[in-house]
Order: C-alpha cells, then sequence, then structure tokens
C-alpha cells in the first residue's frame, strides 16, 4: 500500500489529473505550468514516475488515474493518525477539536456518522 504514498506536489499533481481526467497529456501540461508553475519537463517526469507507481496510466497521450482520490485520502489519513497518535481516532479527535465549536447541525452530522460506523 505505500504505493498511495505521495508527497505533496504528486498530490496536487494528482488532484489536477482527477479533477479533469481523462485529460490529454498536452493539457495536463498546460494545467501544471497554470496552477503548479511548472515547466513541460517537470509535468512528464513526475507524470511518468506516476505511471510507474500505479497510480496514473498516460495511453496515446490520454491521462486517467488507476487509483481514486479517496484510496490515496484513506492512506494518507490512517498514517497520519497511525503515526501522531498511535493509531487513536479519539486522540485525534480530541487534538482536532481542542478550541472549536461545532454546531448542532455538524454535532448531529458526526453523530450520525459514528453510529453508522458501529460494531453491532
Amino acid at each position: 500500500m505505500d504505493q498511495l504514498k505521495l508527497c505533496e506536489s504528486e498530490y496536487r499533481f494528482t488532484t489536477i489529473v482527477w479533477e479533469h481526467e481523462p485529460l490529454g497529456s498536452g493539457e495536463l501540461v498546460t494545467l501544471c505550468e497554470q496552477q503548479l508553475g511548472w515547466k513541460k519537463s517537470t509535468t512528464y517526469t513526475v507524470l511518468k514516475k506516476l505511471c510507474e507507481r500505479g497510480i496514473l496510466k498516460n495511453e496515446n497521450a490520454l491521462v486517467t488515474a488507476l487509483v481514486l482520490q479517496a484510496q490515496v485520502q484513506k492512506y494518507e489519513s490512517e498514517q497520519f493518525i497511525n503515526r501522531t497518535f498511535g493509531g487513536s481516532l479519539p486522540s485525534f479527535l480530541t487534538a482536532f477539536m481542542n478550541d472549536k465549536k461545532l454546531s448542532r447541525k455538524e454535532a448531529d452530522q458526526l453523530k450520525k456518522l459514528i453510529d453508522s460506523y458501529k460494531e453491532e
């Protein structure tokens, strides 16, 4: 699963693909220049690297993602909670909510979400 580990620039790059796929590699170069300030060579280097890792596919100059954004987000979230909070979701939420207040609607939404994941 380490294939899903993306550095910040790879994640931003892949987000462009997720938002626009399928897209031509030329269009990807233009978007990366506009959004990331990258040169054509940088775009193609990162694209090649992510294709070799099985994250993206570039076939006939058409770029698509082989993994879903949700898969990468899940992996990254789990890694962060494991590394920073010893895998404890309650510890993470306590730290995250330290000085925040939830509206009644947000609290109700979170309660429903938590209830949907409870073991029976």
